[in-house]
């Protein structure tokens, strides 16, 4: 089964991530989330793969979280449009394979995640 990959080609992890799918014979389809912002309804769909609220792929250590985000009290779907609209905030790579998804850290869960 072909695995998505939601990939920040400035991240190491995700970097990473695709390197070890390359090297496994893993079919996969990188969507780089930079070029190609998710839609509100995209992150819909993820987080119901992912079975998690908004708040859980918040990168909080991103710089642009703490000078712009990390003091307002947001709702749910007002994280959604930030998300898309700073697609940099999204915790990444997030693998996706069929209905279900996982946030591809450590790295040993991607092992278990792809032989499931």
């Amino acid at each position: 089964m072909l695995v998505k990959v939601l990939h920040n080609g400035n991240c190491s992890k995700s970097n990473a991530v695709l390197e070890y799918l390359d090297e496994n014979g893993v079919a996969f389809e990188v969507i780089n989330i930079i070029e190609d912002p998710l839609s509100v309804l995209e992150l819909k769909t993820v987080l119901k793969k992912l079975n998690q609220s908004v708040f859980h792929i918040i990168r909080k250590t991103e710089k642009l979280y703490s000078e712009k985000f990390a003091d307002n009290d947001y709702s749910e779907e007002e994280w959604l449009k930030i998300l898309s609209e700073n697609p940099s905030l999204i915790q990444r790579p997030i693998l996706i394979k069929g209905s279900v998804a996982m946030l591809g850290r450590p790295l040993e869960n991607v092992k278990f995640f792809i032989e499931k």
